[in-house]
């Protein structure tokens, strides 16, 4: 079971079958993640592997998922964007419950560069990793 919200962007962006437009809908996406200003920004919640500077910030609240980010580039916002979507503000179980195949199924993955690609698989590693960490207690 995931989100309604990340459901209803998939079945979206699945339809869009020109490039430009995908990247037009994912850099408002942007818009869905909460901001972590700069100077929140930290080696710590730094995306490593990311081409671009890139911060997520993983709580977790009463059960739910909570996630701050900020990137220098606004695509790299947008895809964080789709994580919030799948994960902030829902309850653990929903968060843990995307996996990278549903950014696949979205077909956002195979109209990046490599490199951007490699991001997003990295960004969604380190939060569910996090999540994990977190949810064993550590």
């Amino acid at each position: 079971m995931i989100s309604e919200a990340l459901l209803e962007v998939i079945q979206e962006l699945a339809e869009i079958e020109d490039r430009m437009e995908r990247f037009e809908f994912i850099f408002d996406l942007a818009d869905e993640v909460l901001e972590l200003p700069v100077d929140d920004w930290t080696e710590t919640n730094r995306v490593k592997g990311c081409q671009s500077q890139a911060h997520l910030e993983v709580r977790i609240e009463n059960g739910h998922v909570h996630l701050r980010g900020g990137a220098d580039a606004r695509l790299v916002q947008g895809l964080m964007g789709l994580l919030a979507l799948g994960m902030h503000d829902q309850p653990l179980e929903v968060a843990q419950a995307m996996t990278v195949d549903h950014i696949k199924e979205a077909g956002v993955l195979n109209s990046l560069t490599p490199s951007r690609s490699n991001g997003v698989r990295t960004m969604f590693d380190m939060v569910t990793t996090k999540l994990e960490a977190m949810s064993d207690g550590e």
